[in-house]
């Protein structure tokens, strides 16, 4: 199935590794296969990965972004969500956290991408964290 991707002017996206950006009008971009696609809003620089759901959501994205060399990062991604999971109590934060593992184990990083916006939402209520890096996905519209 297609992906179709409409694009303010001016707005960078991620495709296969490339950093591509879109023209001074808005634009419409349909990926006929499978891609590695990741908009502006939904990328984090490293240095951004500083509470610990944003040092889960920084190697799942670069497993998504790079998955010939995705078992670079998963060591860095494991850690990172059990110590997360050691420090969280709330059952469907649990839950969720183990449906993240899933995913990355299964390959699906783009899904377990999307689920880590819900941790990041999740600490950023419960820390009062204004955010640096990607937007909990409420704010991200």
């Amino acid at each position: 199935m297609p992906l179709k991707l409409s694009l303010k002017p001016g707005e960078k996206f991620v495709l296969n590794g490339a950093v591509v950006q879109n023209g001074d009008r808005r634009g419409v971009l349909v990926l006929q296969n499978k891609a590695s696609v990741l908009r502006e809003k939904d990328i984090m620089q490293q240095e951004d990965a500083k509470t610990p759901a944003r040092r889960i959501y920084f190697p799942v994205m670069m497993m998504y972004l790079d998955e010939a060399g995705a078992q670079n990062y998963y060591h860095e991604f494991a850690q990172r969500l059990t110590e997360f999971m050691g420090a969280i109590s709330n059952p469907k934060v649990l839950v969720e956290c183990v449906d993240i593992s899933k995913l990355c184990m299964s390959g699906e990083y783009y899904k377990a991408l999307m689920l880590c916006r819900r941790l990041i939402e999740y600490e950023d209520e419960r820390l009062g964290n204004v955010g640096t890096g990607v937007p909990a996905s409420s704010r991200a519209g």
